[in-house]
């Protein structure tokens, strides 16, 4: 009896195990299967712990978990699960083996302000998070040798909440590391990791985390350590918060403590990627290190330093590039200009467009642009808003000649793709198209889909979808306590026989999310007419300082007590990778309006393309190159007004124009058997033309290509 107690035990342990293992490395974040094993452990508590395996799997014992395995049939799931993260690790034959060879000893140093990895890891606050996490899912995929730098931020970005008057509130949370997949990172020597990054006003000290991202580390720089000033421990504590000193403080611990941890990871790159300006300090430590090694003077330093350099620019708003005063500059890089024998001028001049100009202040994309010899904007048009925002750092060149060039973003497909649509490729798509996913052949397959079959498997998505919706505004009328008759309203809001329009991004006025508002009348006709009416689903977060774009939140939330808008126009709470994936998987329209050219790329509607979802869109960023006419709709002619009233102005009457007379009666079009053949079709074209173009894989190839290898071989050329 022993012997089988035993036995038992063992066997427990090896589920429990295995389990813990999976959860250990975020691969599982873009295997649905995987998700479905932790989720069937215990479905209720998955969706209170925001879909986190790691603190599932506290809640259970192992002879716990094996008992619940046994019961919902899951040990040969889990085993298949672990066996195929085992086999992807280890995989080397892969698309970066062939094509990106150099880098297998060097790798990649992909530095960011933030990642969105998953909803479970809270370190991210938008796009350019997100943007970040797909690039390095995909760099895991293709099996490029990449190493993450990022900050951990103990309390992450905000969760939103709208009190009772819409205004939008802010919560801080603490994130309980040990419910995270992240470990101490050690030296080759195995101790825990400490950098310390000197100032004039002392040094700040960060301890080092590593995370598993498939093939991928991420290490993440933690400044609450003892040794530092109370100030500092706090230092990393939340995502863009606090003040100019703050921010300057957190980008010299992201880029001059990011390098000074690879060294002491042993880690030595052949590539520095700047995914913005936020890490533009890391290429002067490296040149620093270039110097006392190599005994190089600062000028060569700086040379070979930028050849190995790639600089990212990520937007063409002004607000959006980090700007410091002198005195900020020097308190923070004086002991590094002292030990790279600069005078004060010299580094102030690498932050200026004109260094001599004592009243301009230091640029930290001027910074990111002098110290790369690979510079590259985000999509089409925003390479050539580019070229012209920084034709003066190289005032003997012509715009069109400036070394500005562009890859446009893409969205990590096995991320953002909902399962019934991935089971519908599966079915109709080349046996392992997601390893050529990249490929447009791959595409043409969905013009073989049945269109009833498409259209089922999209109006399924779009009932999750407002399943997901309606819970979420029962439970924001909960917790402001309002009348049962408005929970029950928002349990039975929304129609899934009704076009439905998604708007979800950071609540920026330029993003102009009240557009459809210039005309509320109007609006009010088509979300109540009686054969075709179309409903509209918010969400959003405005940045704790940005007033106008709170008023704008707390205008479109008050909406729902107006009986034109109520269930009909709905704002949801606290958009964050759940709730994006929710929406761009669900929605019948995915609706953009930003102000031309201030959208550098966007890719939300991007991952909307993957589920059949069609985007209604301005003509800029990442759409201005992939509208073709009939793989969506177009707000207005791709120009934009030297004034801003005027440009607004036109623009809502475009979007109403685009909505009565396109959108609308292309939905509403049915055939006998309820079918919108036209707008199916249109589906079809959307996904054959666009998900191959602007997938993450395709993005992560082109950066390699054109930038990562040739930097890594010491190419000089430049990046058009």
């Amino acid at each position: 009896m022993d012997g089988e107690t035993t036995y038992i035990e063992a066997s427990a342990k090896a589920v429990y195990q295995k389990c813990v293992e999976l959860s250990r490395n975020l691969w599982w974040t873009w295997h649905p299967e995987v998700m479905n094993i932790y989720r069937d452990l215990d479905p209720i508590r998955w969706r209170q712990l925001d879909h986190n395996p790691v603190a599932l799997l506290h809640e259970f014992t192992p002879e716990r978990l094996a008992a619940r395995a046994a019961e919902m049939v899951l040990h040969s799931r889990i085993n298949y699960a672990h066996r195929r993260m085992k086999e992807y690790v280890n995989q080397t034959d892969t698309w970066a083996s062939t094509h990106a060879g150099v880098l297998g000893a060097n790798p990649v140093a992909y530095f960011s302000a933030e990642f969105g990895i998953h909803e479970s890891l809270p370190i991210y606050s938008g796009g350019l998070g997100v943007l970040s996490g797909d690039h390095v899912k995909s760099a895991s995929g293709l099996g490029v040798p990449l190493v993450g730098i990022g900050l951990f931020y103990a309390q992450g970005y905000f969760k939103q909440q709208l009190d009772s008057d819409g205004y939008q509130s802010e919560e801080y949370m603490n994130t309980k590391v040990e419910n995270l997949a992240i470990e101490p990172a050690l030296t080759p020597q195995g101790e825990p990791i400490t950098v310390a990054v000197e100032t004039r006003s002392g040094p700040v000290l960060a301890k080092v985390w590593q995370m598993n991202v498939g093939r991928v580390k991420l290490f993440l720089l933690d400044c609450n350590v003892e040794g530092n000033q109370p100030q500092d421990r706090e230092l990393t504590s939340r995502l863009y918060g606090g003040n100019e000193r703050t921010r300057v403080r957190q980008e010299l611990v992201l880029g001059v403590g990011g390098v000074k941890a690879l060294r002491a990871l042993n880690i030595t790159p052949g590539v520095y990627h700047l995914n913005e300006g936020h890490s533009a300090f890391g290429p002067l430590e490296v040149i620093r290190e270039r110097m006392h090694d190599d005994g190089m003077t600062f000028d060569d330093a700086l040379r070979e330093t930028a050849q190995k350099t790639v600089f990212t620019t990520h937007t063409p708003v002004p607000a959006g590039h980090d700007r410091f005063d002198a005195a900020m500059v020097e308190e923070h890089l004086g002991p590094l200009r002292d030990e790279l024998g600069i005078s004060y001028e010299q580094l102030m001049g690498l932050g200026r467009v004109e260094p001599q100009n004592d009243q301009e202040t230091f640029c930290m994309t001027v910074l990111g642009l002098k110290l790369s010899r690979r510079a590259n904007a985000v999509s089409q048009l925003h390479g050539h808003i580019s070229r012209r925002m920084w034709a003066h750092l190289w005032p003997w060149r012509v715009e069109e000649e400036i070394p500005i060039g562009h890859i446009t973003n893409g969205v990590h497909i096995p991320s953002w793709l909902a399962w019934q649509m991935s089971q519908l490729y599966d079915r109709h798509f080349p046996n392992g198209w997601m390893q050529r996913m990249g490929e447009s052949e791959v595409w043409r397959f969905i013009h073989k889909v049945d269109p009833g079959e498409l259209w089922e498997t999209h109006n399924t998505l779009k009932n999750l979808l407002l399943s997901f919706v309606r819970r979420r505004l029962s439970r924001q009328c909960r917790r402001r306590r309002e009348h049962d008759d408005v929970v029950e309203a928002a349990r039975n809001a929304l129609d899934p026989s009704i076009l439905t329009i998604g708007f979800g991004r950071r609540f920026a006025t330029y993003k102009r999310a009240a557009l459809l508002l210039t005309d509320e009348d109007r609006l009010s006709e088509l979300l109540n007419d009686k054969q075709r009416p179309i409903q509209i689903i918010f969400a959003g977060k405005a940045h704790p300082k940005d007033e106008p774009g709170k008023q704008l939140i707390q205008r479109l939330a008050n909406l729902r007590h107006d009986p034109r808008f109520a269930g009909k126009l709905v704002f949801v709470e606290d958009y964050e990778i759940n709730v994006c994936r929710h929406l761009v998987q669900g929605v019948d329209v995915w609706l953009n309006n930003p102000r031309r050219p201030l959208e550098a790329s966007g890719t939300s509607g991007q991952k909307v393309v993957l589920n059949g979802g069609l985007n209604m869109s301005i003509l800029d960023g990442w759409w201005a190159e992939a509208y073709n006419g009939i793989n969506g709709f177009a707000i207005g002619k791709g120009t934009s007004h030297v004034s801003d009233e005027v440009t607004d102005r036109r623009d809502a009457a475009y979007l109403f124009e685009t909505l009565e007379e396109r959108v609308i009666p292309t939905y509403y079009k049915r055939d006998a058997d309820g079918l919108p053949h036209q707008w199916i079709q249109m589906m079809m074209n959307s996904i054959s033309t666009l998900a191959w173009r602007f997938s993450a894989h395709r993005m992560v190839m082109d950066y390699a290509r054109e930038c990562y290898v040739p930097a890594a071989g010491g190419l000089s050329c430049e990046m058009h």
